[in-house]
């Protein structure tokens, strides 16, 4: 029991240091040496939404569409 128990413990703390090197892996070049992580992505725009000259809503890009 004690040596299942010592197994899974030791399992544990092998998995949690794996990780832990797989959350610094991006910020690091080749050779291991810590470099500039880059910037996050930008997110995407939202479309935006358009009424024509009646007021009403419309499809961007449609003849006389304003956007919003």
């Amino acid at each position: 029991m004690s040596k299942s128990l010592s197994l899974a413990f030791a399992l544990a703390v092998a998995l949690s240091s794996v990780s832990a090197a797989n959350a610094a892996a991006p910020c690091r070049d080749a050779k291991g040496k810590f470099i500039k992580c880059p910037p996050p992505a930008a997110a995407p725009a939202k479309p935006t939404k358009c009424k024509d000259a009646k007021g009403k809503f419309a499809k961007c890009g449609t003849p006389g569409a304003k956007p919003v």
